[in-house]
């Protein structure tokens, strides 16, 4: 499972060390597309094929359906992890989440996101006020 959260900078070439608690679980192939909320998801070869073959059978007649699979599977990109364990990321991608030197990883269960340093401290300041809230409405549906 990929859990917590790691600061680390991009270097000149836009390459990215991928935390090294993580690198047996990613895998040598990963796959990085735009994300929600303006970051990038990072998927296993693996999740990536189940994630993908999930959206890939959703009907292409409704246009929200449409524009969600353009967006997502169009802006996926498979990345090989160098010897050092780093990945190299794209300039679209880059400009896409506005990474700049500092980038944070979060792991979020079957997925890494990868968010600009700034975004992620506001995003996770917005988002702690609205725990309880959250919570609750997990509870409602039988989460927590």
């Amino acid at each position: 499972m990929l859990i917590g959260e790691y600061t680390h900078s991009i270097d000149a070439k836009k390459r990215l060390s991928l935390p090294s608690k993580w690198r047996t679980e990613l895998g040598k192939k990963l796959i990085v597309t735009r994300g929600l909320d303006n970051c990038l998801f990072v998927y296993p070869q693996k999740e990536w094929n189940r994630i993908s073959d999930k959206i890939g059978q959703l009907p292409f007649g409704q246009a929200d359906t449409r524009g969600f699979n353009r967006f997502f599977l169009s802006g996926a990109v498979e990345v090989e992890v160098d010897s050092v364990g780093r990945i190299l990321v794209p300039d679209f991608l880059k400009e896409f989440a506005s990474l700049t030197s500092k980038v944070v990883f979060a792991g979020i269960h079957d997925r890494v996101e990868i968010w600009d340093e700034k975004k992620w401290t506001d995003y996770k300041r917005k988002i702690e006020k609205q725990a309880d809230a959250l919570a609750e409405k997990l509870g409602e549906i039988g989460v927590l």
